[in-house]
């Protein structure tokens, strides 16, 4: 039999577990992945399961755009992949407005400092596409 519920988290503040960025570090010119926003888990925090992730981008496809691939990544572009939604082809032309997703669990994150950052590759860009928003969460659990 599972243990009964004896408190309820209504007064728990888990804001320090909590990070955020909707600052657009670039957009991604021609073809080449392009970290969109970056986001650092700071603090003495630890770690139980690993920090859950969420990602988010609205962009504007650039010239010849075929495919956008979007990803969270530890540390850097050439960085541990936590999240990937492949090759998406779906509504992506040229000029087209486009909104994407990525989620991931990070059950190995090296804290207190682990970066993660948002990338967006946009497959055959000829020319550089715009991003308008973007948003980067990681909640440490």
């Amino acid at each position: 039999m599972p243990l009964p519920i004896r408190y309820d988290a209504s007064n728990l503040n888990l804001s320090p577990r909590f990070f955020h960025s909707e600052v657009v570090a670039a957009s991604p010119a021609l073809a080449v992945e392009t970290t969109i926003c970056t986001i650092t888990v700071t603090g003495d925090i630890a770690a139980i399961a690993g920090v859950q992730l969420w990602g988010y981008a609205a962009f504007v496809v650039g010239t010849s755009g075929t495919a956008c691939r979007l990803r969270i990544r530890q540390t850097s572009t050439a960085g541990t992949v936590i999240a990937d939604t492949d090759a998406t082809t779906g509504g992506i032309a040229a000029a087209a407005k486009v909104d994407m997703n990525a989620n991931g669990f990070d059950a190995a994150p090296v804290l207190p400092g682990q970066v993660y950052v948002l990338t967006l590759q946009v497959t055959a860009g000829a020319a550089a596409s715009t991003v308008a928003f973007t948003q980067l969460a990681a909640l440490v659990i």
